[in-house]
């Protein structure tokens, strides 16, 4: 299974409509999809699909056709997702109609090549490759910390303020972590 280290974005016309389409976190979906309905207003569709595993190792996935026929736009999108094993990933695709019927297996092949676009324009990571751990540091290198997560694209999974330091759950490559431990001086 794959995850999204750094999102993408892909578009695509045809017939003059036009199909702006963004592969993005699970975490930022919610967001995303509300900033897009806020600077698309005009668009006819905002079409997404989400897969994301549970803490019971479930995968809930979901769809919407936003107003387009049925199973031609989410559920395309949707298979993006899971035939690439794409977890803890949403793609959300913005339409603007161009007057010009593109019929249902115009719609099937559009939605397709603009999600796939912002596909290859991400970069993933196999899940198998991340690894979480607790790293205990003090008060004092919060910033270094919090500044190296993002130069080494490791993600912070909880923060635990306790009186005299904080632990930070990173979740990334193994020698990644370990460096940044290295790096920040962890404590014991």
């Amino acid at each position: 299974m794959f995850c999204v280290k750094k999102e993408g974005f892909g578009e695509y016309e045809i017939k003059k409509s036009r199909f702006f389409s963004w592969l993005v976190t699970y975490e930022n979906f919610q967001i995303k999809l509300e900033q897009l309905r806020n600077e698309h207003p005009k668009a006819r569709h905002i079409v997404w699909a989400y897969r994301h595993m549970q803490k019971d190792q479930q995968i809930d996935e979901n769809c919407t056709d936003d107003g387009e026929p049925k199973n031609t736009s989410g559920k395309p999108t949707l298979n993006i997702l899971y035939h690439n094993d794409i977890v803890n990933a949403a793609i959300l695709t913005v339409r603007y109609f161009g007057g010009i019927l593109l019929g249902t297996g115009g719609l099937v092949k559009s939605y397709t090549e603009s999600a796939n676009r912002a596909l290859n324009d991400a970069i993933l990571v196999d899940t198998a490759m991340l690894y979480e751990k607790p790293v205990k540091i003090g008060y004092d290198k919060i910033n270094h910390l919090e500044y190296l997560t993002g130069l080494y694209s490791l993600k912070i999974v909880n923060r635990e303020f306790l009186a005299t330091y904080v632990i930070f759950t990173l979740q990334g490559q193994k020698e990644v972590i370990e460096r940044l431990e290295a790096e920040v001086g962890v404590k014991e």
